[in-house]
């Protein structure tokens, strides 16, 4: 037994360290799942599983300060994996959020981002004037930390933490103290401001579900939808399919048509003739304009004809990367392979094959046609799923070196005398985000499946919650028993609240908000999953998704960069 208390008291030791680790992330992620009123802390609590870890060895004597580079560095290495990952995974939807209402709702989240700066900054006066709170240099780095534990972002902590070390050359704070201090009411706290703006706004949940059922039914859908047209318009026939999608305006896709008591199936240069039925694919807002136009739509089974001809639906699987980011349209699949696209399934949903739609590697796509020509395009398109299940490694290396490099390079701001850095954080993300939405016109294949992201994901933010946890612990006691620790925390909570109140209110009067997107909206501003498992539960329906995935993306852009202006601006 002398030897593992060998091990345990000798913080040089590379087992000793690796050992820390997996304690503090066993027990953090265990105790993470525990609901306290109803919500989990998730992963978050590795953090706090560091810090008591940290105080407990430093209480023996037991100094990780030895150690500090190596911490440092499995620290930085799990933030970049965990924003690089981020920005792989809202790359592609990015600037496609700030169409149509989503700029309105972006608007709210950043006008939440400079509220939480500026209600963090008043109260950072306040309490020097009022003697809470010392009037010293590491002050407010440390409510910069009191800030991101009030809205539950972790990266602006990782931001903040990298751009330190430029204004404090030796004694750098640990602004994760403030983080803890400030994180779990900040948790709270948003949950319960979501709630005061649903009485502050006299707003009644049935009601908030008759409207988002109204919107949903007048607004235009990619569904797909079956449906049989019979050709009555003389107007339509003998053009080709080809021609009829100008002529009509229409997107749709015809599968199979009957003529003269004969199922066949159609290619782009099949002519329409009077009493040809057409067993087609639309989305589902458009299936009574296009029946209207062609002729009528009578009440067919689409089972019915299908034993007449040698015909299969099958799906296919996108893995050639030369693929990625055509449209169907330059692909030609009816044209040149003679079979049909009626669907794509892309992260469980069902889209539309519009011919303006991109695809992506691993997206599935619904191929109808003779049995021959299916199998002919699966050797087009690939659909090796063996080759998903390996991720390429390599380019999403290359992708961290291209923001490792970005993130270090001088970018100069009025008024600010030291040049502000993306940083380790910062840069990572961009470059993410970048090759996520226009990789595919470079030919940057950079494909991980969803499962393969959130491990990664994961793993990084465990790695680096559980540095910052074991680094803050030394000091976090003394913290919190001086006094400033309870300053840290009401001063938290207000920066939580008061900026949801304000913005939460302009959305819902000025911009017509349903509650239940608001509800996403709110979560996603502060990057808060448990705000969102709350919506959810609230909702019973999507729209707080939607709300959370519209405003997720530049939030977590705004509050990476924010961390690092602010302390450049005043600590400078």
């Amino acid at each position: 037994m002398e030897w593992f208390l060998h091990i345990l008291s000798d913080p040089a030791s590379i087992a000793h360290l690796v050992i820390l680790y997996a304690g503090v992330i066993c027990i953090g992620v265990r105790l993470g799942r525990v609901k306290f009123g109803g919500v989990a802390l998730g992963v978050t609590f590795v953090l706090f599983a560091g810090i008591v870890a940290g105080h407990i060895f430093n209480q023996f004597g037991i100094d990780h300060a030895a150690q500090k580079d190596t911490i440092d560095f499995v620290k930085e290495l799990g933030l970049i994996l965990f924003v690089y990952c981020i920005g792989l995974q809202v790359g592609p939807s990015f600037f496609a959020t700030f169409k149509h209402g989503g700029l309105g709702m972006n608007l709210i989240t950043s006008g939440i981002v400079l509220l939480n700066v500026a209600v963090m900054l008043g109260l950072y006066f306040l309490c020097i004037h009022l003697g809470l709170l010392a009037d010293e240099k590491a002050t407010l780095p440390m409510m910069v930390g009191v800030m991101y534990g009030a809205v539950t972002n972790t990266p602006g902590l990782g931001a903040a933490n990298g751009v330190l070390p430029t204004i404090f050359a030796d004694d750098v704070p640990a602004i994760a103290n403030g983080y803890a201090c400030a994180y779990p009411l900040g948790v709270v706290g948003i949950i319960l401001a979501t709630v005061a703006l649903r009485y502050l706004c006299s707003i009644s949940l049935e009601k908030e579900q008759e409207q988002l059922r109204l919107e949903q039914e007048n607004q235009p859908h990619a569904t797909p939808k079956h449906i049989v047209v019979r050709v009555t318009n003389p107007a339509v026939t003998g053009r080709s399919l080809q021609e009829l999608h100008t002529f009509l305006n229409r997107e749709f896709v015809v599968v199979r048509y009957i003529e003269d008591g004969e199922v066949k199936i159609p290619n782009g240069s099949t002519t329409l003739a009077l009493g040809m039925e057409l067993h087609l694919v639309c989305a589902e807002d458009e299936a009574e304009p296009i029946s209207l136009l062609m002729g009528e739509q009578i009440d067919r089974s689409w089972e019915e004809d299908k034993g007449q001809v040698n015909y299969v639906s099958r799906r296919l699987v996108i893995t050639k990367p030369e693929l990625n980011g055509k449209t169907f349209g330059q692909l030609h699949f009816s044209t040149i392979y003679g079979v049909n696209v009626t669907r794509l399934t892309r992260n469980g949903m069902d889209l539309f094959a519009e011919r303006s739609l991109r695809l992506q590697v691993g997206d599935r796509i619904l191929v109808t046609g003779a049995e021959e020509n299916v199998n002919r395009l699966e050797r087009v398109v690939g659909s090796s799923v063996k080759r998903l299940d390996h991720p390429n490694v390599g380019a999403i290396f290359f992708g961290i070196l291209l923001g490792i490099v970005a993130g270090q390079i001088p970018i100069p701001i009025p008024g600010v005398s030291i040049p502000v850095k993306l940083g380790l954080a910062g840069g990572p993300l961009v470059v993410a985000i970048l090759i996520g939405a226009f990789g595919y016109r470079y030919k940057i294949n950079t494909y991980v499946s969803t499962s393969a992201n959130f491990m990664l994901r994961e793993v990084g933010l465990i790695l680096f919650l559980a540095s910052v946890g074991i680094q803050a612990g030394a000091t976090f006691w003394e913290t919190v028993t001086h006094g400033e620790g309870l300053t840290y925390v009401w001063t938290g909570f207000l920066i939580t609240v008061v900026p949801i109140l304000i913005m939460g209110t302009i959305a819902r009067w000025k911009l017509k908000l349903n509650y239940f997107t608001l509800m996403g909206l709110i979560a996603g501003s502060n990057t808060d999953p448990p705000a969102l498992a709350f919506a959810n539960q609230t909702a019973g329906n999507d729209a707080p998704a939607v709300g959370y995935s519209t405003v997720y993306p530049l939030a977590m852009f705004l509050r990476i960069l924010v961390a690092q202006l602010v302390l450049l601006f005043f600590c400078t």
